[in-house]
C-alpha cells in the first residue's frame, strides 16, 4: 500500500470514529472487571463546542482511553443540561422572529415550542464531541429534562420539603431584569466598574438647619428611600437624633436613624436607606422597623410606587434623576468612583437586589458531610489548593434560592388553594388528595388547586447527575448504580466548584449516603497569549470545529494538552497547532521509513552491531512507560504528553531509527525489523489516549491486523524494569555523536569527508558494541583506542572520555579548543557551586527524599570528574 505524503486527518477521523463506535468500544455494561466511570459535566443544550470544552473533554477522553487499555470497564456518560435561563431566552428569541410574544402564550404552548427548539438544536454540542474523538457511551446519553430525570428532581424537592430543609419565604434576592428571574449568589459575577458617586442634599425637617448630604452610586433608588442613617459616634450628626429629613423630588418625610453599621469614612458619613433595593439596607430596615418601597418592576423599569418616571428603564432614570436633582439644586457634586457591580452570569445584565417570595433550601445540615468528605480526603481534590476555596465557601454557606421565574425547567411541585394553603406533593393527583383530606369543606366549593408557576434552578437537577444517569430514582438497588457509583473521576472547571461540585457531593451523601466520585480534577481556564480568558465578546476564541477541520483533532488535542499544566490556566497559542501537525507528520514519516525496510528483511542476518540500539530503546520505553503511569495518576497530563513527545520525536525518530537504519539498498535483519515494529506499536499505544486517530491509523498500517485487533482496546503491558547501565551509555553515545558532529561543523568538514576517531576511555566494551553505529553516525572510517594524546588531532571531551579526531580536510583551531574547554570548566565550577548551596541548605536536606539528595550528590561527582578530564586535556594542547 502506497502511503500519502502526510497523514490525511479528515478521512481517517471519520472512518475510525465510526469504526470504534460501531464495534461497541464505547459501550459499557457491568461485568467482572473493575469499573472506571466518568460522567461528563453536562453542557447546556444551547452550547457549541469551544476551547474550554476542548480542554475539559480531551482530559476526560485521555483518562477513559488510558484506563480502557489498563483493563478497566470504562464508562463515560454523555448528556446535556436543560439550562433554564439560557434556553428560555433562545426560545423567546425564536418566537420573536416568528412574530410571537411569549406573554400571549399559555404555558403549555410555550413548552411545545421549547421542546421543538431542544429537539432541533439541543444535541448539536454532543455531535461535535465526536469530532474531538470523545469515547462516550452514546447509549447512555442523558438529559436533565428527561421524564425519569424530571421525576427524580421532584422526588428530591418533596423529600427535602418534608424534612423541613426546603421552605418558602420573602428574602432579598439577586434579580435578573432581562431573564426576569431570581439568581443565586454564585450566578452573579462581580466586575470592577467605573461609576459616579453622586452627592445629594436632603432637606432637613429641623428648624434652623437646611440639609443633610448623602452619597450614592444609584440615584435612581432615591425614590425608594425610607430613612437616612448615620453613625452613633459621628459628632457631625449627633444633634439630629430623633429628627427627620425630606426625600427630594417626592417630598417623602423619613427618619434619621443611628447605627454602627455606617462607615464613617465613606462619602459624607450619611447613608440613604433603601430596604427594597440593597441587602444591607434591607437588614437595617428590619432592625429599625422601616417600611419597604419597591420602586422597580421585574423588567428593570420604574414601578408606580416610585411616583416619578413610571415605566422608564432604570438606567435612563439614573440620567434623568441626576438632571432633575441638578435643576432642583439638590445635587452637590459628582465624583468618579470605582466599585464592584454584579452581573448575571447568564444574560450579562446588571442584577438588581430585590425582595421576593422564593423557595429556599437550607444548606447548613446538607453541607456538613460534604465538607468533611473533602477535608478528610475521602473525596480528593486535584490540585489540592482548591480545598481551601471549597472550605471557605462551605464554611460560610447561605441558603440556596432554588426557584426561578421561568417556564422551561422542572416546575415546582407545590399547589395552592384559594385560602393560601400550600400542598407539596409528587403529582397533582397527590396534592389534590392532600387538599381534600385537610380541607374537605373548601375542596367541595373550590375543588381545583393552582400549581406554583416557578421552576427549579437548573443546578437543582444537575446536582443529581452522578447518580440519576444510572437511574437512581427508579432503580435505587440496580446493579448499574451499585457498579458505576461512585464514579472515579470528575473533570471540571474551578468556577463551578460551588454551583455543581459541592452540591453533587451534598446530594450524594444526602440521598445515597456516599460520595458521588473519588477524585475531582480541576482544569485551568483557557487564555490567549495576553492572558485574557477566551470569550466571544473579546473575539479571541477560535472556531474549534474549524480548527479541527483544518488541522485535525489530534493536532488540536495536542495543542491544548501540551500547554496545560495540572490545575493551572492554559495559555493557548496557534503555534501549538503547528507543533501538533508536525508531530503527526513526524510519526507518519517514521511509518514510511520503517515500512520501506519491509521488503529488505533478511532472516539470520547478523545484528549484533545494532543490539545496543534495540536494548537502549526498550529501556527508554520502559522508563517512560513507568513515568507516564505516575504522571497520569497525578493528573500531570501535560507533562506526560511532553515526555511522550520527546520519547517519540527525539529518542525513537531522531536516534533509534538512525542507529538501526540499514545502508542504501542494504538488507536489514528481520529480527531487528520485527523488534522495531513492536517498539513503534508500544509507543503508539502510550500516545493513543492523547492522539487517538493518527495512532490508530499508523498502528493498522504498520502490520496486518486481524479483526478486532484495534489499538483502542489493546491492553498495556506491565512496565519492565529499565537497565540503568544501558540508559547511561545511551546518553553517552548521544553526547558523543553530537559532540563529534558539532566539531566536524566547526572545523568545516563536509558530510562526505571521513575521519578517524581515537578514544581514551575505560569503557572499551561499550564502544566495541556500538562501533558500527558510531562509524555511520559520524562518518568515521576508523575507530581505535588510545591512552596517549594524538598530536595533530582535534581534541574534545565527552563526559570523562577524551576523543581525538583525525581528518585530513580539517582546519584545526587550537586556540578555539582551549577557549571552549576553559568555558566548559567555568560552567561546571558554577554548576558545582549551585549544587553546594542546595546541599548545604538544611531545609532542602531535611525535606527532600533520600533519592533526590543522592542524585544531587551524583551530579556533583560527575561534574568534578568532567572538570578533571577537561583540565588534563587542556594541559596537552
Amino acid at each position: 500500500m502506497e502511503l500519502g505524503k502526510n497523514f490525511g486527518h479528515n478521512e481517517a477521523e471519520n472512518r475510525w470514529y465510526a469504526h470504534w463506535n460501531g464495534a461497541g468500544y464505547f459501550k459499557s455494561v457491568p461485568d467482572e472487571r473493575p469499573p472506571y466511570t466518568i460522567v461528563i459535566p453536562p453542557p447546556n443544550v444551547t452550547g457549541v463546542l469551544h476551547m474550554g470544552h476542548a480542554l475539559n473533554d480531551t482530559v476526560q477522553d485521555i483518562l477513559i482511553r488510558r484506563h480502557k487499555m489498563l483493563g478497566y470497564n470504562t464508562c463515560w456518560v454523555p448528556g446535556t443540561d436543560h439550562a433554564s435561563i439560557a434556553t428560555e431566552a433562545k426560545v423567546v428569541n425564536m418566537l420573536k422572529e416568528r412574530g410571537i410574544d411569549k406573554k400571549k402564550l399559555p404555558r403549555e404552548e410555550f413548552l411545545k415550542y421549547a421542546w421543538e427548539w431542544k429537539e432541533k438544536y439541543g444535541g448539536i454540542i454532543l455531535q461535535q464531541l465526536e469530532k474531538l474523538g470523545c469515547a462516550l457511551d452514546w447509549d447512555r446519553t442523558a438529559f436533565t429534562m428527561d421524564e425519569d430525570y424530571y421525576a427524580a428532581v421532584i422526588r428530591v424537592f418533596v423529600e427535602l420539603y418534608e424534612k423541613g430543609l426546603i421552605y418558602r419565604g420573602v428574602k432579598m434576592i439577586n434579580w435578573d431584569p432581562r431573564a426576569k428571574t431570581a439568581l443565586s449568589d454564585e450566578e452573579v459575577i462581580h466586575r470592577q466598574t467605573n461609576s459616579k458617586l453622586y452627592y445629594v442634599r436632603y432637606r432637613l425637617d429641623v428648624p434652623g438647619e437646611e440639609y443633610i448630604t448623602i452619597a450614592t452610586v444609584r440615584p435612581e433608588t432615591i425614590l425608594g428611600d425610607t430613612a437616612v442613617c448615620v453613625h452613633p459616634d459621628d459628632p457631625r450628626y449627633a444633634h439630629l437624633k430623633g429628627k427627620y429629613c425630606i426625600i427630594p423630588l417626592i417630598d417623602r418625610r423619613v427618619p434619621i436613624i443611628f447605627d454602627d453599621y455606617i462607615d464613617l469614612e465613606f462619602g459624607t458619613g450619611a447613608l440613604k436607606v433603601t430596604p427594597a433595593h440593597d441587602i444591607n439596607d434591607y437588614n437595617l430596615g428590619l432592625k429599625h422597623g422601616l417600611p419597604v418601597v419597591d420602586t422597580l418592576n421585574e423588567d428593570g423599569t420604574v414601578s408606580e410606587a416610585a411616583q416619578l418616571y413610571v415605566g422608564m428603564d432604570r438606567f435612563k432614570v439614573r440620567k434623568k434623576i441626576v438632571e432633575d436633582l441638578k435643576e432642583l439644586g439638590a445635587l452637590v457634586k459628582e465624583e468618579d468612583y470605582v466599585n464592584q457591580v454584579g452581573y448575571s452570569e447568564r444574560t450579562n445584565e446588571v442584577i438588581e437586589p430585590r425582595l421576593s417570595m422564593q423557595w429556599w433550601c437550607n444548606m447548613q445540615e446538607l453541607s456538613k458531610p460534604a465538607l468533611e468528605a473533602v477535608e478528610s480526603g475521602e473525596v480528593e481534590f486535584h490540585p489540592a489548593k482548591f480545598k481551601n476555596t471549597y472550605r471557605h465557601w462551605m464554611g460560610n454557606i447561605k441558603d440556596w434560592c432554588v426557584s426561578r421565574q421561568l417556564w422551561w425547567g422542572q416546575r415546582i411541585p407545590a399547589w395552592y388553594d384559594t385560602a393560601g394553603g400550600l400542598y407539596v406533593a409528587h403529582t397533582s393527583e397527590e396534592a389534590h388528595r392532600l387538599y381534600r383530606e385537610k380541607k374537605p369543606e373548601l375542596a367541595e366549593v373550590h375543588p381545583e388547586l393552582r400549581q406554583d408557576d416557578d421552576v427549579l434552578d437548573t443546578w437543582f437537577s444537575s446536582w443529581l447527575w452522578p447518580m440519576e444517569v444510572f437511574d437512581w430514582n427508579k432503580n435505587p438497588g440496580s446493579r448499574e448504580l451499585q457498579y458505576y457509583y461512585p464514579g472515579n473521576t470528575l473533570v471540571t472547571a474551578p468556577e463551578i466548584i460551588f454551583f455543581w461540585v459541592a452540591r453533587m457531593i451534598m446530594a450524594g451523601y444526602e440521598f445515597l449516603g456516599k460520595k458521588p466520585f473519588e477524585k475531582v480534577y480541576f482544569t485551568g481556564i483557557v487564555r490567549d497569549k495576553q492572558g485574557r480568558k477566551m470569550s466571544k465578546s473579546l473575539g479571541n476564541s477560535p472556531d474549534l470545529l474549524e480548527m479541527i477541520e483544518q488541522n485535525g483533532a489530534d493536532a488540536v488535542r495536542f495543542s491544548v494538552m501540551i500547554s496545560s499544566p495540572a490545575g493551572n490556566d492554559l495559555l493557548w497559542d496557534e503555534s501549538q497547532l503547528e507543533q501538533g501537525r508536525s508531530f503527526c507528520n513526524k510519526m507518519w514519516n517514521a511509518l514510511k521509513l520503517v515500512k520501506g525496510w519491509e521488503s529488505r528483511c533478511a532472516e539470520g542476518l547478523e545484528d549484533s552491531q545494532v543490539k545496543f540500539a534495540l536494548d537502549w530503546m526498550e529501556a527508554r520505553l520502559a522508563t517512560v512507560s513507568a513515568e507516564l503511569g505516575e504522571m497520569i495518576r497525578e493528573f500531570r497530563l501535560s507533562e506526560g504528553l511532553k515526555t511522550l513527545y520527546s520519547l517519540i520525536w527525539n529518542d525513537f525518530c531522531s536516534w533509534y531509527l538512525e542507529w538501526v537504519k540499514p545502508g542504501m539498498e542494504q538488507p536489514i535483519s528481520a529480527h531487528v525489523y520485527r523488534r522495531t515494529i513492536v517498539l513503534y506499536e508500544q509507543l503508539l499505544q502510550l500516545l493513543h489516549p492523547y492522539m487517538p486517530f493518527v495512532t490508530e491509523e499508523i498502528y493498522h498500517l504498520l502490520a496486518e491486523r486481524h479483526a478486532g485487533d484495534d489499538l483502542i482496546i489493546r491492553q498495556l503491558p506491565a512496565p519492565n524494569a529499565a537497565d540503568a547501565e544501558i540508559l547511561k551509555y545511551g546518553v553517552m553515545l548521544q553526547e558523543l555523536i553530537t559532540a563529534v558532529r558539532d566539531t566536524r561543523n566547526k572545523n568545516l568538514l563536509k558530510p562526505k569527508d571521513t575521519i578517524k576517531l581515537w578514544i581514551d576511555t575505560d569503557h572499551h566494551a561499550f564502544y566495541e558494541g556500538v562501533q558500527d553505529i558510531l562509524r555511520r553516525q559520524v562518518n568515521a572510517e576508523h575507530i581505535g583506542f588510545t591512552t596517549e594524546a594524538r598530536p595533530g588531532c582535534i581534541s574534545i571531551v565527552v563526559q570523562t572520555d577524551k576523543l581525538y579526531i583525525e581528518a585530513a580536510a580539517a582546519t584545526i583551531d587550537t586556540e578555539a579548543q582551549k577557549a571552549q574547554m576553559q568555558k566548559d570548566i567555568l560552567y561546571f565550577k558554577g554548576f558545582i557551586e549551585s549544587l553546594d548551596k542546595k546541599l548545604m541548605n538544611e531545609k532542602f536536606v531535611a525535606n527532600a527524599k533520600p533519592e533526590v539528595i543522592a542524585n544531587e550528590r551524583k551530579k556533583r561527582a560527575d561534574a568534578e570528574a568532567k572538570i578533571q578530564t577537561l583540565e588534563e586535556s587542556l594541559a596537552l594542547l
